[in-house]
């Protein structure tokens, strides 16, 4: 009896309240997907300069039944570019606009069910490899040679 009242208890609780949802602050986090099914993610500050778009292309091409979710929290026109990859692959897209929910993720290539647990999934930041090549190439390399001299 106690067991039958369980399951109608929660079958009331989910009309009224919806389906119970694992992982909900992972989900909000993630633009709605969790973690284990992610094959990439793209912050804000790299979709508003048009970062990781050679590899977001890249794995388009190798995880082809994926799909991108896009923040619509932002200007609509910083997606174009990866809106463009994904219709090149036949990758479906989808703006997730929730505007109760803070995240610094932009762009998220996911599955919808399955769990591919990738190690990696965070773009490598540019920024470092192009403060580097200044250096090497720029006026500090320059004040560098003069006060070093040459190697």
């Amino acid at each position: 009896m106690f067991l039958l009242k369980k399951k109608v208890d929660d079958y009331v609780n989910e009309g009224i309240y919806g389906t119970k949802q694992t992982k909900p602050e992972e989900r909000r986090k993630y633009l709605g997907t969790i973690r284990e099914r992610i094959v990439l993610v793209l912050t804000k500050g790299q979709v508003m300069k048009k970062r990781g778009l050679k590899e977001m292309d890249a794995l388009m091409k190798e995880h082809n039944d994926a799909k991108l979710l896009l923040n619509g929290n932002i200007r609509v026109s910083a997606f174009s570019p990866y809106r463009k990859i994904a219709s090149k692959n036949h990758i479906p897209y989808t703006v997730v606009a929730n505007k109760n929910t803070k995240t610094d993720f932009a762009a998220i290539l996911t599955y919808d069910t399955k769990a591919i647990d990738r190690e990696d999934i965070f773009l490598a930041e540019e920024d470092m490899v192009e403060k580097k090549e200044e250096e090497k190439n720029g006026l500090g390399a320059f004040f560098k040679k003069l006060f070093t001299g040459p190697k």
